[in-house]
């Protein structure tokens, strides 16, 4: 239903917030033209806004779950090394980080329920990279059916990538911090 939610906030803000600037000029008593024109710049900002919005939400959600990656990567680590399989290790650490990181551990949660109900891992583990639309879930799904697909050990591939990631969070601290 979130698709036809932004489109109804998108038809309320566009038609609305004219319709609030509409008012706000006949109250101050403003010239047509210049009503007009502030009204279509309401319109527009109603097109707009709910997008922008939007696109800021998504952008926030994508910092959450890479910034939890890297954490996320070490503790399943610890759990296939344990002895637990892949989805059983990813089961347990979205349970793990469901307070430090509750974004990443949503979506492992939902990674392993498709699972579970039957879908391939591959396929789920694809899923997760595409909902996302994460680059390093992307590259962590794709490194994980690689690892599965050529029979390499999965907790070595999962602690390089874990050091990789790290390494690209420390590298982007830096150059925030040089600017």
């Amino acid at each position: 239903n979130a698709a036809v939610i932004f489109r109804a906030v998108q038809v309320v803000a566009f038609t609305g917030l004219p319709a609030l600037v509409a008012l706000a000029c006949a109250v101050l008593g403003r010239p047509l033209g210049s009503a007009l024109v502030w009204i279509g710049v309401g319109a527009g900002l109603g097109f707009i806004g709910p997008r922008f919005a939007l696109d800021r939400l998504v952008k926030g959600r994508q910092l959450r779950v890479r910034w939890g990656l890297a954490d996320a990567l070490d503790l399943m680590v610890v759990c296939v090394e344990a002895g637990l399989t892949v989805d059983a290790a990813m089961q347990r650490v979205g349970q793990e980080l469901g307070l430090a990181h509750p974004a990443l551990s949503r979506e492992l949660g939902i990674a392993h329920m498709e699972t579970r109900v039957g879908l391939a891992r591959s396929e789920a583990l694809k899923n997760l990279g595409v909902r996302t639309g994460n680059a390093a879930l992307q590259s962590l799904s794709a490194m994980l059916i690689q690892a599965e697909r050529f029979g390499t050990s999965i907790a070595g591939a999962l602690r390089i990538h874990a050091e990789s990631l790290r390494q690209k969070r420390q590298h982007a601290a830096e150059e925030l911090a040089a600017k």
